[in-house]
């Protein structure tokens, strides 16, 4: 997975964890008759939960935005696992958007408070728990696929080390091959060479032999012809 998919992942989860508490505090606070000191503190603050809520959630939206952008620069497997993780995250920011609205909605009053502390607020923050519960354990699913990839992403790796070690030790054998090839190629010219020259004096022997065996029968016939001479006086 993506080191920075998660750095934003972990603000994402911490915005929204103390945007949760927040708007669960603004809710508590309601001004009711503006006619003490007391009510007047309860609107200011409010006042600047809300402004506080806003912001957050702008920063969430941004937040959301760079893990879409991040989610789809990366590979296919991964791209689907973790913008299926981000739906879960945009829904979780619409429902935080909503309590927004309902807290900020000029209709509400002490005894709409009331009752939605005793019903609504009771169901909202149970959904919103069971949803966090969800997110967590996609989180969870999520991250041991990570690590199956990260695993698989090792055993290539080292597969693929091992490869171009093979091929170092093919390449060595190549030059090797080369190198007695050429040897043997010398080796051949050289005693191509040789018979040439055995070759060359072969010939000359023959031609030697063929020589001395003139003079030899020249020499006989000089002789018989000699004697001949001699004994016919």
């Amino acid at each position: 997975m993506s080191e920075v998919f998660e750095a934003y992942e972990r603000q994402y989860c911490e915005l929204s964890a103390s945007l949760s508490r927040k708007c669960t505090s603004a809710g508590l606070l309601d001004g009711g008759k503006k006619n003490s000191f007391f009510e007047l503190n309860l609107v200011e603050q409010k006042k600047q939960k809300l402004s506080e809520i806003k912001t957050g959630l702008e920063d969430a939206e941004a937040l959301i935005r760079k893990m879409d952008l991040e989610a789809r620069s990366l590979q296919p497997n991964v791209k689907a696992m973790l913008l299926a993780k981000l739906r879960e995250y945009k829904s979780d920011l619409n429902n935080l958007k909503s309590e927004v609205k309902r807290i900020t909605s000029p209709n509400a009053n002490q005894n709409a408070r009331e009752e939605l502390l005793e019903s609504g607020m009771a169901d909202t923050l149970t959904a919103s728990a069971d949803q966090r519960g969800r997110l967590l354990m996609s989180t969870d699913r999520l991250n041991q696929s990570s690590e199956r990839i990260k695993e698989g992403r090792r055993t290539m790796l080292e597969t693929e080390e091992l490869g171009v070690s093979i091929l170092q030790d093919l390449h060595q054998q190549r030059q090797s091959l080369l190198h007695a090839h050429n040897t043997l190629h010398g080796v051949d010219d050289n005693i191509g060479k040789s018979k040439k020259i055995l070759t060359a004096m072969s010939r000359r022997m023959s031609r030697n032999k063929w020589i001395i065996g003139s003079v030899i029968a020249a020499l006989v016939v000089a002789i018989l012809f000699i004697l001949y001479f001699k004994f016919s006086h």
